[in-house]
């Protein structure tokens, strides 16, 4: 559906009675309108009730005023609610009503929140705060005296700093965050979730300067770990405009548990080329891989080199993310015009619910020579991730692999990870991973670790 043409009848309601209108969707927050009658309604004026006639039932949204903006298309102007402000995509497009306001609902139990939290909490949460606005008050200081300067000169100025100065922050910082964990050590599921949320709002300013860490906690395609964050990750840029917000994301993406995410998109691409080096491969047949929960699908530039590398592989990338099978095919593209040669490979937007149905991943994929997925089972519950992880297998060739990966219970970022990003996993021991896998497979299995002894790599070998 075309949002920008979407028209629908509705009728509004004043002293006088009911007029009939045509709506046009036009902005999340307001409609544009067309008078069905040949009054004119003068700019301002409210009326008591808008009502929308959507799938022959009718939604009361209250009172709205009208005001003219005529853009030559017959429209006379737009309708703008003036009490609960609704969210025009959620309604017309997911049938859901939203209300702008709505979160203010909560306030009276989201200010009692505070009541719950421990003292010695509190009081080193207040510290932090002042320490960091200390911080940054000096590196602000810093960045206005060469802020004038030619730009290479604020360039080497700045990591100059951030080198000397920025290692001396560091150095606090690391010693924060294993005061944090040491208090919150004892804490009960509920209290990491309460006190986490209690922090977060504490240290919000500095969490929106710091740009993984904003994208862990706004979460703008409604989900940790998304393609955008993996890729500021593998990348390492030095993103952040200040130097405070530059060091504050270099601390996020140099830690143990980034470095991990790193190290296992090294060990695919060197698992893959293994594994078709260890194969036998029929004249015209092409090694055949499926991606899942695929993201930006970096390693595939790390697999192929020259040209003939690209008549080797057949790539399946999977991903519930639209956005991020376009960031994938944009690599691809890009690979492609480096080299010269065209890669076979498809796309498929598909959620975990998809994939605990065999039968239908079967008839769309068929089956292949090695499958992998590096962050999926992180998010996944014991239950769905024994699912999904048996379907897999069932969609691998006979001696076909798979190779999936999920964090160990010891990652030493973990608090950090909940309490400054909201990124919360499921941890799994190496005795936990290794069971996911139905004991009635045919298969050969192993776990084993990436340098950081963070990520754990379950290897899958299908028998027969």
């Amino acid at each position: 559906m075309d949002r920008e043409e979407y028209t629908f009848q509705a009728l509004l309601v004043d002293d006088k009675g009911k007029i009939p209108i045509e709506a046009k969707y036009s902005a999340k927050f307001a409609v544009q309108i067309k008078f069905l009658d040949d009054q004119i309604r003068e700019d301002g004026y409210e009326f008591r009730n808008l009502v929308f006639i959507i799938d022959d039932e009718q939604v009361d949204l209250g009172p709205c005023r009208f005001l003219t903006q005529s853009e030559g298309d017959g429209h006379a102007g737009y309708l703008f609610f003036v009490g609960d402000i609704y969210d025009l995509d959620s309604l017309l497009f997911h049938k859901k009503k939203v209300i702008l306001q709505g979160p203010f609902g909560n306030l009276p139990i989201i200010l009692e929140h505070k009541h719950k939290i421990r003292q010695q909490f509190k009081d080193y949460t207040a510290s932090l705060t002042y320490d960091l606005s200390v911080y940054k008050n000096l590196f602000d200081s810093l960045d206005a005296e060469y802020a004038f300067e030619p730009e290479m000169v604020r360039k080497v100025v700045q990591q100059t700093i951030i080198a000397n100065e920025g290692k001396t922050f560091f150095e606090y910082f690391d010693s924060q965050l294993r005061e944090l964990q040491r208090i919150v050590a004892d804490f009960s599921k509920e209290e990491h979730e309460r006190h986490g949320f209690y922090f977060r709002k504490q240290v919000w300013n500095y969490i929106t300067l710091t740009p993984f860490m904003r994208r862990t906690n706004l979460k703008p395609r409604g989900y940790s770990g998304d393609s955008a964050m993996m890729r500021m990750i593998y990348i390492k840029e030095e993103l952040g405009d200040s130097t405070f917000s530059k060091l504050l994301h270099k601390h996020c993406i140099e830690r143990p548990a980034a470095e991990a995410v790193r190290n296992r998109r090294t060990l695919i691409a060197n698992t893959l080329i293994n594994k078709l080096s260890n194969s036998v491969l029929s004249p015209g047949e092409r090694f055949k891989v499926l991606s899942v929960a695929c993201g930006p699908a970096f390693e595939i530039q790390d697999l192929l080199s020259n040209p003939k590398d690209c008549e080797i592989y057949d790539f399946t990338l999977l991903d519930q993310d639209k956005a991020a099978l376009a960031e994938a095919a944009s690599l691809v593209g890009q690979i492609e015009l480096n080299l010269g040669a065209r890669i076979k490979v498809g796309y498929l937007q598909e959620s975990v619910r998809t994939m605990l149905s065999t039968l239908r991943l079967a008839s769309k994929l068929g089956q292949f020579h090695f499958i992998y997925s590096m962050g999926l089972f992180d998010y996944l519950t014991p239950p769905v991730a024994r699912a999904v992880l048996w379907n897999l297998y069932q969609l691998l060739q006979p001696e076909g692999e798979m190779i999936v990966g999920n964090f160990h219970v010891s990652n030493p970022n973990r608090i950090y990870m909940e309490y400054w990003g909201d990124w919360v996993l499921y941890y799994r021991t190496e005795e936990e991973f290794f069971n996911l896998l139905k004991s009635g497979a045919e298969a050969a299995r192993s776990t084993t670790f990436d340098e950081t002894g963070i990520q754990m790599f379950l290897q899958i070998k299908r028998l027969r």
